[in-house]
């Protein structure tokens, strides 16, 4: 044989080796401090909730404590951009919405790539939306909302967590569909929209679901219908749009665990491992269906597809109902 052949053969096999160990060295050692989850929302959101809610039953898995990083602005974006410059080492990940995900990307000019910028971990869950009126609005179904709206173009004030969110795109989803014209208020997520919502500063809202629910089972707020295909299991009761008279009507949103770019796959198939099991289990499977929401999971390799699946349907999507982010049209 060749001595330079040999030679060169004996050189890729050591790097590859060398490769193979720092890989495994890399995964042993992993983790060695805290883990933080930035959350671009303000406390007491879906995402803030499932955030906790994992972060109790992952850091005994992973040896270490797992805190939750509020880091609200921007409508996610302030949070999104301190991930995406974070070393890429595992210790800094982002739990967030598919508006921040796959709808900013056709609404703003970003300082990142959520393609390139972003390792996916896994998808956390799916939640749906309810639209939510002050109970003082005359209109206790979907019809008479869409009537009411019809007689007063712009006269009904909705809130949304800001423009290009869940609540937003549901809402422009909704009037384009309709033919309704409504007042955008936008707000820097959905807790203080409830907020303003119940005090009746505003008349309505497509507001997730799960910090919806105790305003709307307290009476606080009136739910007129869920915004996906099937009913919900946390409010039966409530009819869909659909079911409402908006035909083909469905909208939900998403979570996702996301890693800075260039984290190393032995980090990123560790911390999938142990958010899979977590989300498993049957108290955060539970915790999760009693806000209205359902487990998602998958590799990491599952969510990379489903975010570019996103992508095409959000850029579709914003394309035909022509939303813009200076807001209403």
């Amino acid at each position: 044989m060749n001595t330079k052949f040999l030679v060169a053969l004996v050189v890729i096999s050591a790097a590859g080796g060398a490769g193979i160990a720092y890989d495994a060295s890399a995964q042993a050692a992993y983790p060695s401090k805290t883990i933080r989850i930035v959350n671009p929302f303000p406390p007491g959101g879906a995402t803030d909730i499932q955030a906790r809610i994992l972060a109790e039953k992952v850091a005994p898995r992973l040896g270490q404590q797992v805190v939750i990083d509020n880091r609200p602005g921007a409508n996610g974006v302030v949070g999104m951009e301190i991930v995406a410059r974070a070393s890429a080492d595992g210790y800094t990940l982002v739990l967030t919405t598919s508006g921040n995900w796959a709808v900013h990307p056709y609404l703003y000019k970003l300082p990142y790539d959520t393609l390139r910028d972003f390792v996916p971990v896994i998808l956390v869950g799916s939640t749906p939306g309810v639209l939510v009126v002050h109970p003082s609005l005359p209109a206790k179904t979907v019809k008479q909302f869409v009537a009411l709206a019809k007689r007063n173009p712009g006269g009904i004030a909705y809130g949304t967590s800001g423009i290009g969110g869940f609540a937003h795109i549901a809402t422009e989803l909704f009037s384009h569909t309709t033919g309704i014209r409504m007042t955008h208020v936008p707000y820097r997520g959905s807790v203080q929209t409830l907020t303003d919502l119940v005090a009746g500063n505003i008349q309505a809202s497509f507001n997730i679901m799960a910090p919806s629910l105790p305003f709307i089972q307290s009476g606080r707020l009136r739910a007129l219908a869920v915004t996906t295909a099937k009913r919900v299991a946390a409010l039966p009761e409530l009819p869909t749009i659909a079911e409402s008279g908006v035909s083909g009507y469905d909208i939900s949103t998403w979570s996702g665990i996301g890693a800075p770019g260039g984290t190393p796959q032995a980090v990123v198939e560790r911390l999938n491992r142990e958010f899979a099991a977590a989300l498993q289990t049957s108290d955060v499977e539970q915790q999760f269906s009693n806000r209205g929401s359902i487990v998602l999971g998958g590799s990491p390799a599952d969510f990379r597809e489903y975010l570019k699946a996103e992508h095409a349907k959000y850029g579709k999507l914003i394309a035909t109902a022509g939303i813009k982010a200076e807001g209403d049209r």
